[in-house]
């Protein structure tokens, strides 16, 4: 692209509100997430007993990782719910909604049978007590009961993203969360439910979750006219697409949870302070993907409908002005962190030996934003176009010629080999990404049929 097309894209007003208008509540939605954790911890942690609130801990933890591995539930529905839209086809857009909430349902069934063996294997490692060990079997035992519908939503959440509906993901998950919070109260505190409680409420939250975001498929469904193919879904029918770009967005997260664990590994092998430190240090990650996630969302929804529509100015546009946004909100962060850095380590921890460690690495994650926005935007550019295979690719390389080497090179430097490790995968992950989209962008294949 010229400098005069890049600049006649950057001012094109209409394409920066559509961003926005799905970048807002999808960064609201994001915020709302981590404050019922919060409100777990808060009303948990005043029973009479420290077991109670490790229980949870550990039973929600092992809740998570099931969760984030079935992440591509979302991510895989959202590229292909933006390119039936961007061709206006309801037939195609239906079923993209019910295969993949087939997917959900088939894949809790799978965790049920094999519930035993995950939760064994996943407090086999654990050095706690057995009063802690019993409440975490209680908390992901009853947890196990919402998964159909927390799986369910995720598909929702993807389906709205790529029809443009930012909105209704913004409605179903401050559904889930505040029915969360209000029977988290009720049902621990006044009902004195105990770790169940808390459990319950979750459940709960999430089927009120998932009955909304049913009812909000109505008007989607209705701009977009079509029959439902409830045949085709069930027998999965034309479903080899889906099912692979699931599969390679499954494998590229397993290898991005295998990079912070590492991550982990490495800060626990230099003392108990440094680990903590560093855990403190991933909140200021977890700020930031807050932003960037709701500009990647939006790239997602308006590049894959500019894909269903084979409008190469579209996603062009789309492109320019996600990038602009995404690296003004990566400024912003950079600058507070610079400026109040310390402030938020001191809100987050009141152990004086982890905040003093914590300052000492603060300036590597002061920065990061500048080094990750890179990776949020051509994930969201990757999945609207349905390109796992790339993602998952990228994303192997990243780990195996970059990470490992670097993580056993600087292995003898300290904390500071660590971070330097991790912003060199972090930079991999964007160079890949993006020196595989010039490539197909310039011999003109990123359009394809």
């Amino acid at each position: 692209m010229t400098l005069s097309g890049l600049f006649s894209a950057a001012r094109h007003r209409p394409t920066h509100r559509q961003v926005w208008a799905l970048a807002t509540p999808m960064i609201l939605s994001n915020i709302s997430v981590p404050l019922v954790g919060l409100v777990d911890t808060a009303v948990v942690g005043h029973l009479d007993g420290a077991h109670y609130l490790g229980g949870v801990a550990v039973g929600a933890t092992l809740m998570t990782f099931l969760l984030w591995a079935a992440g591509f539930l979302r991510m895989g529905t959202t590229g292909f719910a933006a390119q039936a839209c961007g061709a206006e086809d309801g037939n195609k857009l239906r079923l993209v909604l019910l295969q993949p909430l087939w997917l959900a349902v088939l894949l809790a069934l799978l965790v049920w049978l094999l519930h035993e063996p995950l939760l064994g294997a996943g407090l086999y490692f654990l050095d706690s007590s057995a009063e802690l060990l019993e409440q975490a079997r209680i908390y992901f035992n009853i947890r196990l009961v919402s998964l159909p519908a927390a799986l369910a939503n995720f598909v929702l959440v993807g389906w709205f993203i790529g029809a443009q509906r930012g909105r209704a993901p913004l409605y179903l998950l401050i559904t889930v969360n505040l029915t969360n919070v209000i029977l988290d109260v009720l049902l621990v505190v006044v009902l004195d439910w105990g770790v169940a409680g808390a459990a319950w409420a979750t459940v709960i939250g999430d089927y009120a979750g998932l009955l909304l975001g049913l009812w909000l498929l109505r008007p989607v469904l209705a701009r977009y006219p079509g029959v439902m193919p409830w045949r085709d879904a069930l027998l999965l029918r034309g479903a080899a697409p889906l099912i692979k770009v699931n599969r390679d967005i499954l494998i590229r997260t397993l290898a991005l949870e295998l990079v912070f664990y590492l991550l982990v590994l490495q800060g626990a092998r230099l003392g108990d302070s440094v680990v903590a430190a560093n855990a403190v240090l991933l909140n200021f990650l977890l700020l930031t993907s807050h932003g960037l996630d709701g500009l990647a969302h939006a790239i997602e929804a308006l590049g894959g409908h500019a894909l269903g529509q084979r409008n190469r100015l579209a996603l062009k546009r789309v492109l320019v002005v996600s990038t602009a946004w995404s690296l003004l909100v990566g400024t912003g962060f950079v600058l507070a962190f610079n400026l109040f850095g310390n402030q938020i380590v001191s809100l987050l921890t009141d152990q004086e030996s982890i905040r003093q460690v914590a300052f000492i690495y603060l300036p590597w994650m002061a920065w990061m934003p500048l080094v990750a926005v890179w990776s949020y935007l051509l994930d969201g550019l990757f999945i609207g176009a349905t390109r796992a295979r790339a993602m998952r690719n990228a994303m192997l390389l990243a780990v195996v010629l970059v990470y490992l080497p670097a993580a056993w090179l600087l292995r003898d430097t300290g904390n500071h080999g660590v971070w330097l490790g991790f912003y060199l995968f972090m930079l991999a992950r964007g160079a890949l990404l993006g020196g595989w989209f010039i490539w197909l962008w310039r011999r003109d294949r990123w359009m394809r049929a």
